[in-house]
């Protein structure tokens, strides 16, 4: 497949939707978008899920540059990367605004 035409915004648009294409990841960005600095709270206690099922959705937003964090032994501190995440709203706002959509387009 030619992949000339795939720019490197369609590549880190694509990062960023494989992150959130997960309803507790998206959670957890909703969460960390309302503090107003970092979450250092235990977020185990926040959602019903197992220790490690959170540990793997951070690594996936982590992986993708959408969240931070620092060990402060016990607790590891969160935060959302405020760069990328303003990168995030902009690519998923140019994509959102291109797209027409009309009800009969595939009809």
């Amino acid at each position: 497949m030619n992949t000339k035409f795939i720019t490197d915004d369609h590549e880190q648009l694509a990062r960023f939707a494989k992150a959130l294409g997960h309803p507790v990841r998206v959670y957890i960005m909703e969460l960390l978008s309302t503090q107003t600095c970092c979450f250092s709270g235990d977020l185990a206690e926040d959602l019903p899920i197992a220790r490690s099922t959170l540990s793997q959705h951070l690594k996936e937003l982590k992986s993708a540059g959408l969240i931070q964090g620092t060990i402060e032994y016990p607790k590891i501190r969160y935060c959302i990367n405020r760069e990328n995440w303003e990168r995030a709203k902009e690519l998923f706002g140019h994509l959102l605004q291109s797209t027409p959509v009309t009800d009969n387009q595939c009809k």
